[in-house]
């Protein structure tokens, strides 16, 4: 009888004791393990197979483990890579995993901590890859390795983000990629532009699909009961405490913990839930034991938090934690072409819920609407398609045109400026094909200073950093 392929592991570690306990540990759960004790001998087994995941030390004696995941990257090999970094170097835990590392352990590993992120590793499209290969050559047999990948449904996800836009196949594109890792993700966009519905499509595209997805406002909580409802409290922590609770991070084991409005938490929070990221344990009030946490941070925000961080309301090192990734959403009136496709998602979703009739979108309509400033976004527009639908008559949507001399009063007067500059500047970069040197000549702006603000206002270009710079 002809058992499931066995996962392959490549540990790479310089320190002899350390690389034996890793194998060691690997081999209790089922995997093969070869070892290599630096990058030349790492090198040679790469090139000879295919593994399911490689855990590498960040400093070898020939060169560092992130030159390796480099080449990994470049090379597109499809084995999920976790760097081994120092206690205490956050910067090279953040440089791996922008670098394009699944994740990170830091020293001294907790072998708990470390057989769990390589049990994350060796799922999904990675290890399918590899033993797939493996399965058709009638190679090793051995216990199974669990194996996952994007669900079946992740597609829907996607598809509820709305709109075919250039900008909006980006952020599809976007999510996709970097849905693979444990790399946090920071989503930025204006209100009511659907960073939820981007968070749950990075979830949902992950290896964490069936985990739970637990959102939460950080907006929303009070802050003396921050604490408790991040990290969960013992019986009798406080006042009214009657039974045990679980916490934010604790009810979003194996998942995905999405903060909203991340930028609202008080400096005090902010230091707490920076140590809960990096060192992976909560301590629930009243308690004097550590619970290891295993969850995906995605964290979103309406404001600009470099500014905060300048302004010294948002903590530097823990903007950085939290910024490894970032995808930016573009307001509405940046992709007035989704219109017609949003509209008929929004009407079909309201007649759904309300038992109508699905009505007809009017040129006029669509022209009336291309002409709204959609300083709500999204949630505006579905708001002014409810109440097309409730003062139509037969049938027919009825839209109320705002006054011509109206003004919206912006709730912060540099984000409303920040909004019109990006519209602009997408708006030419569009008509000219992303290319910068045009777009700068256009709007009379040198390529230094156009490059500048495409960067500090997140513009999105579906070339990533690398468009056009050459004149059309």
């Amino acid at each position: 009888m002809t058992l499931p392929t066995q996962a392959h592991i490549l540990v790479i570690d310089d320190e002899p004791d350390l690389r034996t306990l890793y194998e060691l540990t690997l081999l209790r759960e089922g995997y093969r393990v070869e070892a290599a004790a630096d990058l030349a001998q790492a090198r040679a087994h790469l090139q000879q197979r295919r593994f399911d995941a490689v855990i590498t030390d960040m400093r070898l004696p020939d060169g560092l483990g992130l030159e390796l995941l480099r080449e990994m990257v470049a090379q597109q090999r499809p084995e999920r890579c976790v760097v081994i970094t120092a206690h205490g170097s956050a910067e090279n835990a953040v440089e791996a995993l922008k670098a394009g590392a699944f994740d990170y352990l830091t020293k001294p590993v907790d072998l708990k901590q470390f057989r769990g992120v390589v049990a994350s590793a060796i799922q999904g499209p990675a290890s399918t890859t590899a033993v797939q290969e493996r399965s058709r050559s009638g190679s090793e047999d051995g216990p199974a390795a669990s194996k996952g990948g994007r669900p079946a449904d992740a597609s829907l996800t996607l598809q509820r983000l709305v709109g075919e836009s250039a900008v909006m196949q980006a952020v599809k594109a976007r999510i996709v990629k970097v849905a693979s890792s444990m790399a946090p993700v920071l989503i930025q966009g204006e209100s009511g532009t659907g960073k939820e519905l981007v968070a749950r499509a990075v979830h949902d595209c992950s290896h964490r699909a069936t985990g739970p997805f637990v959102a939460v406002n950080c907006g929303a909580i009070p802050e003396n009961l921050l604490e408790a409802e991040f990290f969960g409290a013992r019986k009798g922590a406080y006042t009214g405490s009657a039974q045990d609770r679980l916490g934010y991070f604790q009810s979003a084991k194996g998942g995905t913990l999405f903060l909203d409005e991340i930028g609202d938490l008080p400096l005090a929070m902010q230091s707490k839930l920076l140590r809960a990221i990096q060192e992976r344990v909560v301590r629930p009030l009243g308690s004097t034991q550590e619970d290891t946490v295993d969850v995906r941070i995605v964290s979103a925000t309406h404001k600009d938090l470099a500014a905060a961080v300048a302004a010294g309301t948002f903590r530097q090192d823990l903007y950085y934690r939290l910024n490894v990734i970032e995808i930016s959403i573009p307001p509405l009136r940046e992709r007035r072409e989704d219109l017609p496709a949003l509209c008929r998602d929004l009407l079909g979703r309201i007649c759904r819920e309300s038992g109508f009739h699905m009505p007809d979108i009017s040129g006029q309509v669509l022209a009336t609407l291309q002409q709204h400033p959609f300083h709500g976004n999204v949630r505006e527009l579905e708001n002014l398609l409810h109440r097309a639908m409730a003062l139509g008559e037969g049938g027919d949507l009825h839209l109320e045109s705002p006054p011509a001399e109206y003004v919206a009063v912006p709730e912060n007067l540099q984000d409303f400026l920040d909004g019109q500059e990006r519209s602009i500047l997408s708006k030419v970069l569009q008509e000219t094909g992303f290319n910068r040197t045009a777009a700068a000549a256009k709007l009379g702006i040198s390529l230094r200073q156009i490059r500048y603000r495409i960067a500090r206002l997140n513009i999105v270009t579906p070339q990533g950093d690398e468009a056009a710079d050459e004149p059309s």
